[in-house]
């Protein structure tokens, strides 16, 4: 049978409860690293836990449900994931990304730039002819994000496979913004899909993790022998905390984007926000491609204010919404993205992409949205 997504958060393929020990409704953490083999040559189907485990294959296959994947690896953290994605490319190889990547990721190419002689070139993806412009010879892949962290630049996921297809690249898409409930790339064509399931996924801020989902046999036969080899394992209790997230995505995931919206709109009528950024606003450049391609717009905003000053000020008055780094959780949290999520981002790169001191990014939660309003205006006024 196939169930909808919000009953898929739940059950994830299917209903497992029957097939835990004593019937348990949710899964066993199985806090073990070896698993006995009942002979010479016979296997239970787990040995060790760095290659698999009860608990997170569970997660594993809950995952696969939501994004429609053959095969997903739960990995300790959303940079894990990214990690595990360059060990499939050879040395020499070339990739062309989106522009506007979560800082991280920018750091971790870089770093693969250096010791494997990998190549990045970062372009505005949600231009197709200036996307194709970048491919050479040696590229190999394109890795986007959309909508992309933190200006929320949205790409056509359609258009990316048409080039991939074209010019036999691999198409690896990061869909931590707007999460398998409101996105699936690999049904759009993409290759793999990364996600930081630390964020949306997990929804509590108290959990790292990432994930690695993909629809191709060849991909998935390559991914896990990696994953075993390198170790990058998400641990059995961090997988059952992220199940238990899971389960309520759906309702998170509904709740934070009807206050997101309800916050773009306000904001736009204040005299110290000058620019909005949220792909739920119809007059935002990818709403129509975004509405193509997705179930909904996500929670996520970033806004510019008047003057630098008025957005650190604006930071340190917040009573409510929290002054930290992630994203995705049940807490409403504001970001800097100059200092925080993209301070390792080149200076020049930030000011060509609009990360300024005036550039906000807020990750909207399920409080009352009329509390959060009130706590942004407060702040505002007081500037």
């Amino acid at each position: 049978m196939n169930y909808q997504i919000e009953t898929q958060c739940i059950h994830g393929e299917k209903n497992t409860s029957l097939e835990h020990p004593y019937g348990a409704v949710s899964v066993p953490i199985y806090q073990t690293a070896t698993f006995a083999h009942p002979g010479i040559g016979v296997s239970t189907g787990f040995d060790y836990s760095r290659q698999s485990n009860p608990t997170r294959s569970e997660l594993e296959r809950t995952v696969s449900a939501l994004e429609g994947a053959l095969d997903t690896t739960a990995c300790a953290s959303g940079m894990a994931a990214i990690s595990l994605c360059l060990e499939i490319l050879k040395p020499g190889s070339h990739i062309v990304c989106s522009e506007d990547l979560y800082g991280g990721s920018v750091r971790i190419f870089d770093a693969a730039a250096e010791k494997r002689n990998f190549s990045f070139t970062y372009v505005d993806t949600s231009d197709i002819v200036q996307t194709e412009r970048c491919i050479t010879a040696q590229t190999k892949a394109l890795y986007i994000e959309t909508p992309s962290n933190p200006t929320m630049q949205v790409t056509d996921i359609r258009q990316m496979k048409l080039l991939a297809d074209k010019y036999r690249l691999l198409l690896i898409v990061d869909n931590t913004f707007l999460s398998p409930y409101f996105q699936n790339p690999l049904k759009l064509g993409a290759d793999l899909v990364v996600h930081s399931g630390t964020k949306f996924l997990g929804g509590h801020n108290d959990t790292l993790a990432g994930f690695v989902c993909t629809c191709r046999q060849d991909l998935a036969d390559q991914i896990r022998y990696f994953y075993k080899t390198t170790g990058g394992c998400l641990s059995p209790f961090d997988s059952f905390l992220i199940l238990r997230g899971i389960k309520t995505l759906a309702v998170r995931q509904e709740r934070q984007q009807s206050n997101a919206k309800k916050i773009a709109e306000w904001l736009k009528t204040q005299k110290k926000i000058r620019n909005v950024y949220y792909v739920g606003l119809p007059e935002h450049p990818g709403f129509e491609v975004n509405r193509s391609q997705s179930r909904g717009a996500g929670s996520m905003i970033s806004f510019r204010t008047d003057t630098e000053e008025t957005a650190r000020k604006t930071l340190e008055k917040l009573k409510l919404i929290t002054y930290a780094e992630s994203l995705g959780g049940v807490e409403t949290l504001i970001t800097y993205p100059m200092l925080q999520t993209h301070g390792d981002v080149p200076a020049e790169t930030r000011e060509k992409l609009g990360i300024t001191g005036d550039f906000l990014r807020l990750s909207v939660g399920i409080e009352a949205a009329e509390d959060l309003i009130g706590d942004l205006e407060q702040a505002l006024q007081k500037n």
